[in-house]
């Protein structure tokens, strides 16, 4: 297999979905099915541009699995988006809701684009326009869309706004992600983020190393990165190294977090944070940590680099973060994975949570919306580390191993139509 198949996103995501195949020892038929997007759509529209002109861009929809429920999964505006970047994240999504028993099937959607080139006018209509196109695949009981990277809350009250308008009436439960005025849900924002910082917590409880004071290393300092590191900072965590895309900086002695946001808001990047050294992003990865969280996009961590990593625990905030090489290396020398299916599942947790609200007209305190999502988080990686523990196993086969046989096992009760 060349470099470029072993760090294709889809490739990972079938070598793992294999491995667990084998274990299950499933059908032959079942197995091919679920190896297999249901659907996909490529679109290629057209969006009128500030200057006058017309640029034609490339989207995607893709829906992996309906076995568990409608499809659910984000939509992600990156200049480096490919269709099997989007099989690959849907695969993934439905495994990440099988697993902490949501009753969705999996989907994904992106625009290669790079958002921040845009307008705020040009990015609503590429938005608008995008919206229209995926319209058939997307419904509030068929496929529900939310943020990923490059998208936000306002890019998803466009969809809501767009998909209503066509239907004559208010549709709040089309997306999740929204803002709160317009039928959002409290807490959504940090939902991923303190998915992370509770699966993180949760592991050092069954490990039994310390929490208070671990030093922790964030890889991307987005939504999910920066809600991480705050979190966890704020639960009594030392934050001592984070990056973004401007650039990487380290403090060994830690960094007050909330400081550090406010900082990114004024400037834009994390780069000249007092107090902090600039290092590579390579390095980064390297720094020795209790908590290693790569919260940026997937192939980081690599054969190439996952020999150097000092991380006890590496908590993956991104989806597909590290390859199936890096896993074995890392795997043979204790290190702890708990797999991005698990520990980023709170954001689609408090989805589902805002999509169920949308649906009754009924909403939820942002303490009932946090207490729900813990119980939740820390029944998931229990489930899973103790599926680990009685088979001999990485948390992350465990965690695959058993979003896997459930969605196969109600494949088989529902039966094959006709």
């Amino acid at each position: 297999m060349t470099q470029a198949a072993r760090d294709d996103p889809w490739e990972m995501a079938l070598r793992q979905f294999a491995q667990v195949a084998r274990r299950l020892s499933l059908k032959r038929g079942i197995e091919d099915f679920l190896r297999t997007p249901q659907r996909e759509l490529t679109v290629r529209f057209p969006v009128n541009m500030d200057d006058g002109t017309v640029r034609v861009f490339t989207g995607y929809r893709v829906h992996h699995s309906v076995i568990l429920g409608p499809t659910k999964g984000g939509i992600r505006y990156h200049q480096d988006v490919t269709l099997n970047e989007v099989r690959a994240l849907a695969m993934w999504m439905t495994w990440k809701c099988s697993l902490v028993n949501l009753p969705y099937g999996g989907a994904k959607g992106g625009v290669i684009v790079d958002p921040r080139t845009l307008s705020q006018g040009e990015l609503e209509r590429l938005t608008r326009r995008y919206a229209l196109e995926i319209t058939p695949l997307v419904s509030p009981h068929g496929d529900i869309p939310a943020p990923d990277v490059g998208t936000n809350a306002q890019v998803m009250a466009w969809i809501m706004d767009t998909y209503s308008m066509h239907h004559g009436h208010s549709v709040a439960a089309v997306v999740t992600g929204k803002p709160v005025s317009i039928g959002g849900s409290v807490g959504r924002v940090e939902a991923t983020g303190r998915g992370v910082m509770i699966a993180a917590r949760e592991t050092a409880r069954l490990l039994g190393l310390p929490w208070q004071g671990a030093p922790v290393v964030i890889q991307g300092f987005g939504n999910v990165g920066s809600n991480a590191a705050r979190l966890m900072w704020q639960d009594g965590c030392k934050v001592i190294a984070v990056c973004d895309v401007g650039g990487a900086i380290h403090n060994p002695d830690g960094f007050d977090v909330a400081a550090l946001q406010q900082h990114v808001a004024q400037t834009g990047s994390v780069v000249g944070f007092p107090g902090t050294t600039p290092i590579a992003h390579r390095d980064l990865l390297e720094v020795p940590c209790t908590f290693l969280v790569p919260a940026a996009l997937e192939g980081q961590i690599t054969a190439a680099n996952a020999e150097r990593i000092r991380a006890r625990v590496i908590v993956e905030g991104a989806n597909g973060p590290t390859t199936p090489e890096a896993d074995e290396i890392l795997g043979a020398r204790g290190t702890t994975i708990v797999p991005d299916i698990l520990a980023n599942s709170g954001g689609v947790i408090v989805s589902y949570f805002e999509w169920v609200q949308d649906l009754q007209s009924l909403f939820w305190s942002e303490d009932d919306i946090n207490q729900r999502l813990e119980r939740l988080m820390i029944r998931s990686v229990r489930d899973v580390f103790d599926v680990a523990h009685k088979q001999g196993i990485g948390l992350r086969l465990a965690a695959l191993q058993r979003a896997v046989d459930r969605v196969a096992g109600a494949l088989m009760i529902r039966g094959i139509y006709p």
